[in-house]
């Protein structure tokens, strides 16, 4: 899959600002006490175990930040699939540069692959579905931009980036404005026709209602059994979008896409991810 990727403009400041916390007030001492000035050196980034990887763009832009004479050379895009071994990017130049920069493009690297590699697991289990794999906004702090990015490098697809993305009426929007008829017809009165409408559910009866008063074009089917997931969709029949979410366990995830919600969305693709294992050699 060709993915689109970020422009430079928008990663930087992320990027810049990781690479001031690691080289702190005095930069690199160690660097700069054992290694000579002139010292020049290939280095290799490498996989060393399987996976789809991310952060490539990042990495690249982590080395040319710290040293803009520095020659990166791309061997894998974000969105590859890779196996232990693979060469993932050569960078040529001053050996200090490229030590400075290391940790940081690694994290980086590590990280978002480690969320590709899970979410390219969520969507094998769903192939042969019509079914979507989405994210949610439980990322870390800061880093939401790239994370989403890197879900779609696994093959997601995004979920909301923030709260002003579109409307959202979870459980205690319910419970505070007293019913889903209220909240419902509260969006049909004031929200902006260019604005969706997502509802949350946790039953049957309550997405009956939605069903009957409109005003929302997704539903969110939470923590619903697979039974019951299946009687929803049957009730719906297309008129709404249908968004399973809760409890989504890559276990799991084959038996929910196979009763023909439109998308599964889960928090564990951004806060549970393992980090891929990736180093840089000299």
């Amino acid at each position: 899959m060709t993915h689109t990727p970020l422009p430079d403009l928008i990663l930087e400041p992320l990027i810049r600002a990781a690479l001031m916390e690691d080289l702190g007030t005095y930069g690199d001492i160690t660097t700069r006490t054992v290694i000579p000035e002139k010292t020049r050196y290939t280095a290799r980034l490498n996989a060393r175990e399987n996976g789809v990887i991310s952060g490539m763009q990042i990495a690249a832009l982590a080395f040319r930040l710290v040293d803009p004479e520095l020659k990166v050379t791309a061997h894998k895009a974000d969105g590859d699939t890779i196996v232990a071994g693979d060469l993932l990017m050569e960078i040529e130049g001053r050996a200090a540069s490229i030590l400075s920069a290391e940790r940081v493009a690694l994290n980086f690297a590590g990280r978002l692959s480690g969320i590709a590699t899970l979410t390219a697991g969520f969507v094998a289990q769903a192939k042969g579905t019509a079914t979507r794999i989405t994210c949610t906004r439980k990322t870390t702090p800061g880093l939401r931009l790239v994370e989403k990015q890197a879900v779609l490098h696994g093959g997601g697809f995004n979920h909301r980036f923030s709260l002003s993305d579109a409307i959202l009426i979870k459980d205690n929007h319910i419970a505070a404005a007293g019913g889903i008829r209220p909240v419902l017809r509260a969006v049909k009165a004031q929200a902006s026709h260019m604005i969706r409408t997502e509802i949350e559910v946790d039953r049957l009866d309550q997405l009956e209602e939605v069903l009957d008063e409109g005003g929302a074009e997704v539903v969110l089917l939470d923590n619903m059994d697979t039974p019951t997931l299946k009687d929803a969709v049957a009730m719906t029949a297309g008129r709404l979008v249908l968004e399973a979410s809760g409890n989504m366990r890559m276990s799991r995830v084959a038996e929910v896409a196979a009763t023909g919600v439109d998308y599964i969305s889960s928090g564990a693709l951004t806060h549970s991810a393992q980090t891929l294992d990736i180093g840089l050699d000299f």
